[in-house]
């Protein structure tokens, strides 16, 4: 789908995924290869889930 970016849906997801990486950066240090990856991991997938269809 080329045009996904007019999708509100697609909007919504990447706005949630920036949200969640802004949120994530006052995580402590020590869990940056661990929750705060595996968090930013799983929301940067809800929008490229939906570009993938």
């Amino acid at each position: 789908m080329s045009d996904y970016k007019k999708l509100k849906v697609w909007e919504d997801a990447h706005q949630f995924t920036i949200n969640i990486y802004n949120i994530t950066k006052k995580f402590p240090n020590n869990e940056q290869y661990g929750l705060t990856s595996q968090i930013r991991r799983s929301s940067s997938s809800i929008p490229t889930n939906i570009v993938e269809g």
